[in-house]
């Protein structure tokens, strides 16, 4: 059985560890970027099944970095996941403009977490 590999991209070290570990005990092989350039570079080397990206990233933002990865044609139907503190009226919108095929909000519901992602790898 392959396990799915999920590239999370996230700055803030606590979101990204709890995050992380949901997703192992889950039985995902998660991969880790801590800005956008890293997180782009990884997917143009690494074919993955889901790509969780906060929206807030030092630098270049997660949607601004989703356009890019989605333009490359090895992850055009990866889905990818805003990952957003700030979920307000037109941010939907703006998530689903940039590329993104929904959104989850932080701070993260670790008992849902997991189920919340898994819905995502079936779309």
């Amino acid at each position: 059985m392959t396990k799915e590999k999920i590239l999370i991209v996230d700055d803030e070290p606590l979101n990204m560890e709890l995050a992380k570990d949901l997703l192992e005990v889950a039985g995902y092989i998660i991969f880790e970027a801590t800005d956008a350039d890293e997180a782009i570079a990884q997917a143009r080397q690494e074919k993955f099944d889901l790509v969780l990206m906060d929206v807030q990233l030092p630098g270049m933002d997660g949607l601004s970095a989703t356009k890019i990865i989605k333009e490359d044609s090895m992850n055009k139907d990866t889905p990818i996941v805003a990952l957003t503190a700030y979920a307000m009226a037109g941010d939907k919108e703006k998530i689903e403009a940039a590329g993104c095929d929904g959104y989850l909000t932080k701070p993260i519901n670790a008992k849902e977490f997991a189920k919340s992602v898994a819905g995502f790898l079936r779309i």
